[in-house]
């Protein structure tokens, strides 16, 4: 028997938010400001999974920065 998993193509701001470890007012606040990019579907705003990635690449590349 084959199992199959299904992933999720969007993502809502609270599960974002468990994914990065933040809180959800912080998450939101990164949503708003463009940082997270997402779009916004009815009321609610959608992120794309390849969207957080992006998010946590640009952070960890601005953080290799600051090692010295």
């Amino acid at each position: 028997m084959t199992t199959t998993v299904i992933q999720p193509k969007w993502h809502t701001t609270a599960e974002v938010a468990a994914l990065l470890g933040f809180g959800l007012s912080k998450t939101k606040m990164l949503v708003l400001t463009g940082e997270i990019r997402s779009v916004k579907v009815g009321r609610n705003r959608r992120v794309l999974p390849a969207w957080v990635d992006e998010y946590v690449e640009r952070v960890a590349v601005g953080a290799e920065g600051w090692a010295a």
